[in-house]
């Protein structure tokens, strides 16, 4: 019962129900103040090379996103953030460039549970990038780190070995919960795992935490609702557009802007 109350918390800043990121993302425009971020929150030392080469050849860009409920927003799937970074990179990539970006939801599970899906999820999805965000659950229900970590490594090994680029994303930030749940055994292996592999990693924990500490965002009042979701997922869609252009080490030259 208390697993399934924090859960609620953490989920009322930016959760919704399920939902798939659409065909038609909306038009990107200019971002506003409150994304902004320092830059090292949008750099990975780490490369997406597939992403890369794909882009380079004018293939078609497939991007899963690979998440829970704080993925999407009730009755708004393209304001969710998937939607949002569809649009930015569409809007970068060259005119001909395909990008498809879909979602696998993957609702109250562990790293483990969500792991045990991807060889099958892979052979009919085929993405040239995977973006897992995770650690969540595993945060609420108080996992034991280590065999968390074992999850996350094996899920990331089947998402390579399947030929796709990774990127992992890690917890939201919540102020309201912030002292009801241990999440930085969670934050740091995650970390871990993104290096042993050389993987980027979103700190989507650490970008949230940013905007709230900086007054960007209110994320401690659930009073805005929809209003809040739908700016916090417009900035988490283009940090993370961002994000996957740097990792990509693409060159002035391959992005339209």
């Amino acid at each position: 019962m208390k697993a399934k109350v924090l859960l609620s918390l953490i989920l009322l800043c930016v959760a919704a129900p399920v939902a798939r990121a659409g065909d038609a993302a909306p038009t990107a425009s200019p971002a506003p103040a409150s994304c902004e971020l320092p830059a090292y929150l949008l750099t990975s030392e780490s490369s997406l090379p597939k992403v890369a080469a794909a882009v380079k050849a004018g293939k078609p860009l497939e991007i899963l996103v690979i998440g829970s409920r704080s993925t999407t927003i009730p009755s708004s799937e393209n304001s969710s953030y998937p939607a949002r970074m569809e649009a930015i990179l569409k809007e970068k990539l060259p005119p001909p460039e395909v990008v498809h970006v879909s979602v696998e939801i993957q609702s109250k599970k562990t790293a483990e549970e969500t792991a045990s899906t991807f060889v099958k999820l892979m052979e009919a999805k085929t993405p040239t990038l995977v973006i897992w965000q995770t650690g969540t659950v595993d945060a609420i229900r108080a996992s034991d780190p280590d065999e968390f970590r074992s999850a996350v490594t094996e899920g990331v090994a089947a998402l390579q070995n399947a030929g796709a680029d990774v990127v992992l994303m890690n917890l939201q930030y919540s102020p309201r919960t912030e002292t009801m749940i241990s999440a930085q055994p969670f934050l740091d292996n995650m970390r871990v795992v993104a290096q042993e592999h050389g993987i980027p990693l979103f700190d989507r924990f650490a970008i949230m935490r940013q905007w709230n500490d900086q007054g960007q965002f209110d994320l401690f009042s659930p009073s805005r609702g929809l209003e809040l979701a739908k700016q916090v997922h417009d900035c988490l869609g283009r940090a993370l557009a961002q994000f996957v252009f740097d990792a990509a080490r693409l060159e002035p030259a391959q992005q339209q802007n």
